[in-house]
């Protein structure tokens, strides 16, 4: 497993979901995926993408403007 970073900030819908679907599609399963955003829209479009695409969301935290999801990258194949 290896912990990967994104940083989405300053993007507005649909380009951080873009921008993380790009991403993992590099990624093997088990990796973990930190994405950095700032658009709020992104705590239901990522979680939602990742039902969708088999992955895991395991963390969503708030620091100051700052929303960070943590994913687990699920079997792509």
């Amino acid at each position: 497993m290896n912990i990967h970073q994104l940083d989405a900030r300053r993007l507005l819908c649909p380009l951080p979901v873009i921008r993380t679907q790009d991403r993992v599609k590099a990624l093997q399963p088990g990796d973990v995926l930190q994405v950095t955003c700032t658009d709020p829209g992104v705590k239901n479009d990522i979680p939602a993408w990742c039902r969708i695409n088999g992955h895991e969301i395991e963390d969503i935290s708030e620091q100051d403007d700052e929303i960070i999801i943590t994913i687990k990258v699920g079997d792509i194949s």
